[in-house]
């Protein structure tokens, strides 16, 4: 068994295999990620070291930079990265990499699993050619199939072992071979059609995210005009037992799957004279997120007869979300940098990121400490993590921008304006009749 990539995806399935018996061989281009992970080290927080420890210890983990030792395995998985071109273009260079190097290792019987997020097509159109240039034919000589990843960084309950695996295999030979892998590791294996529809079944999951979040997201900004709590809504609207599901609004959406996915499916269709206008609409809304929580800042600054431009801001949190230490797609990036290019002076703090890279600097995180609150002219919680003093931050701020609803039922000192609606201004949450006037950028 070959794993390629040992990120966020690959090392929760290595190690998943290790576990189970098999004989596994890790691969990925970073000489620091093998190193670290041979000497029993996780850098994945749903993945324990303990865990990563046992498999070497018991000889069924091998991790290497050396893709020559492809040869030596029967079941290749593919998991590394698609990110978007600067263009919003998928960016599938990362898997022909991957191809190039199995290519020149192919033998008959491999079966070949391809478990990285792309558009639908992908494993026909680009893996199956790349790998017949061999001579060897799919479904004949070797096995191609895509299952795609579902892994939610930081997810207590549903994880590898208990998440339904969906499978697509070019032949029935192949589906039979890739449903049998992961039957070994994974409590439901579900079998499609195709390697299209496994690959359409992905996107159409994270899809149907990003366009609730951006309706509820919209349904925000449209409470902040009527001066109505968006919360209050929520909860209300979730006491239906049918027809509707909860999705709340944020700062703007993160990590590496809801908001770049869905860009997979828009490109596909521009390529058939298709514009996929939900998708379309959504992404806007959600991108201009973080803006409209700068917004929120300001009004709140200018309520205290301050300006954005000399003010230091304090942000809770800048991973993506709740309790993880992933900044990818992580909406604080652009909350830090609105904030920065309107002269305010940006520090954070967050329990699971140490450092936070930028384009031209980063940031280390600071100590949360009530002289840190205090010298705060205003403090956001841009992640709400359950480990955070709230009640310290309640006590020492004058202003929270609480766009992650992380204060509700706690009272303070503190003015908390919340993602839309008026602040609650006293100690025992007695909400204003109307927030402080403020210019307001709107999301959409």
């Amino acid at each position: 068994m070959g794993v390629l990539g040992l990120g966020y995806v690959g090392l929760p399935v290595v190690v998943a295999f290790s576990e189970a018996g098999f004989s596994t061989l890790g691969f990925d281009v970073s000489a620091d990620v093998v190193d670290a992970i041979s000497r029993g080290e996780s850098h994945i927080g749903d993945v324990s070291a303990r865990s990563v420890a046992d498999v070497l210890a018991a000889g069924t983990l091998s991790v290497t930079t050396d893709f020559g030792r492809l040869t030596e395995v029967d079941v290749i998985i593919i998991c590394v990265p698609t990110p978007l071109s600067k263009t919003g273009d998928p960016d599938v260079s990362y898997i022909v990499r991957a191809l190039d190097e199995i290519v020149s290792s192919l033998h008959p019987g491999q079966l070949v699993i391809l478990e990285s997020t792309t558009y639908p097509g992908t494993t026909r159109d680009l893996v199956q050619p790349r790998l017949e240039s061999t001579g060897l034919v799919a479904g004949a000589d070797f096995f191609l199939a895509f299952s795609p990843e579902r892994v939610d960084p930081g997810n207590r309950q549903f994880q590898l072992k208990n998440t339904p695996k969906v499978v697509g295999g070019l032949t029935p030979a192949c589906h039979g071979l890739a449903a049998a892998i992961y039957g070994k590791v994974i409590d439901t294996v579900v079998q499609v059609s195709s390697p299209e529809a496994a690959e359409l079944t992905k996107i159409l999951e994270n899809t149907f995210r990003a366009v609730n979040i951006g309706l509820v997201n919209e349904m925000a900004v449209i409470c902040d005009r009527l001066g109505i709590d968006i919360w209050e809504v929520i909860d209300a609207a979730s006491t239906k037992p049918y027809g509707y599901m909860r999705f709340t609004p944020g700062p703007g959406l993160g990590g590496h799957c809801i908001p770049i996915d869905p860009h997979y499916l828009a490109w596909k269709m521009r390529t058939l004279q298709y514009r996929t206008r939900f998708i379309e609409l959504a992404a806007e809304v959600n991108a201009e997120m973080p803006r409209y929580v700068v917004s929120r800042v300001a009004e709140a600054l200018n309520g205290a007869r301050k300006a954005v431009n000399g003010s230091r801001i304090l942000l809770l949190g800048v991973s993506y979300k709740k309790d993880v230490g992933d900044t990818r797609e992580s909406p604080a990036l652009d909350i830090i940098a609105y904030l920065r290019a309107m002269g305010a002076e940006v520090s954070f703090h967050d329990p699971y990121v140490g450092k936070l890279s930028l384009d031209t600097d980063s940031l280390e995180s600071t100590a949360l400490t009530a002289e840190a609150v205090v010298r705060a002219d205003a403090v956001v919680v841009t992640s709400d993590h359950s480990g955070v003093d709230y009640d310290l931050v309640l006590e020492h701020a004058s202003i929270i921008i609480d766009p992650r609803n992380a204060l509700s039922g706690r009272t303070g000192k503190a003015r908390v304006y919340p993602i839309a609606g008026p602040a609650r201004t006293s100690t025992h949450g007695v909400t204003d009749e109307t927030p402080p006037a403020g210019v307001a950028i709107s999301p959409v």
